[in-house]
């Protein structure tokens, strides 16, 4: 019998250990039917080698013009008595302590003109790469017992949306939702429910409705595809599932209204709407 070529490479068994460890603590502490003691991290970007855990895609993949690129912008230093050192990265510490990824770049409409088929251009986006196997299998995100999806942004105030893929029959799916910034230029964390999402297939939303596979998630990603030229610029910092968003000091003196993205319509052209 011969090692296959993907159990040969680094951090396999790394990997498989820390699958084992995270599957242990579920049946030790009972989750399957107390239900979780805690938030799940997804993925955070703490780190210079997080930028190798996502990828970048814009309209420059059909000859394009919108430019788009993610930094790794390290977390600040800390001036103390005795020292001046980089803050450790630690959950606890403010975002503007900590390593984060900032997404930016410039939205531009114009039409290739050597490709005719191309009749519509201006997005840019992101996502987490498909997560690396394990001696257990292929890693997919398993979200069934939580209720919220949480993260950690500094917006532009633009019409993000979040993309969820799930490992579903028809690949090209995404679940959407609208990414709310209350206070556009500063930190905040938003949440939103899983249940909220919205399928859809090349930016149309799919009918009839399904729930999303929330067993099976594969990737997470911010994507703008409001097609309103000029630049852009979202900061994110981790993004996690949780049962107890907490709320927002000043939310109830910021509320969200109720938005209507200009580009997300079902097939009847009707424009879908969340509050």
């Amino acid at each position: 019998m011969h090692a296959t070529t993907v159990c040969l490479r680094r951090g396999f068994w790394g990997r498989s250990i820390d699958e084992f460890r995270r599957l242990s603590d579920i049946v030790f502490r009972s989750e399957g039917i107390k239900g979780p003691s805690g938030p799940m991290p997804l993925q955070n970007f703490y780190k210079p080698d997080s930028l190798q855990d996502v990828k970048v895609m814009s309209d420059v993949d059909i000859d394009g013009f919108s430019q788009a690129q993610l930094d790794y912008i390290p977390p600040v230093t800390i001036h103390t008595q005795q020292s001046t050192t980089t803050s450790p990265i630690l959950s606890s510490l403010p975002p503007a302590q900590r390593g984060h990824l900032r997404f930016h770049g410039n939205i531009s409409t114009r039409l290739p003109p050597n490709n005719p088929n191309v009749t519509r251009s201006g997005y840019a986006a992101w996502r987490t790469l498909d997560r690396p196997p394990t001696l257990f299998g292929r890693s997919l995100w398993n979200i069934d017992s939580y209720s919220y999806l949480g993260l950690r942004i500094k917006s532009d105030g633009r019409s993000y949306l979040v993309n969820i893929q799930t490992e579903s029959v028809v690949p090209e799916d995404l679940h959407q939702h609208r990414l709310f910034a209350r206070r556009p230029g500063e930190w905040e964390t938003v949440h939103i429910k899983w249940n909220d999402f919205v399928r859809t297939n090349h930016g149309y939303v799919v009918e009839p409705q399904t729930e999303m596979l929330r067993q099976k998630v594969k990737s997470i990603g911010i994507g703008l595809t409001d097609r309103i030229e000029g630049p852009f610029d979202l900061s994110i910092e981790s993004m996690w599932a949780t049962n107890t968003p907490e709320a927002e000091i000043d939310a109830d003196v910021h509320p969200a209204p109720e938005m209507v993205h200009p580009k997300l319509k079902n097939k009847q052209g009707q424009t879908i709407s969340w509050s």
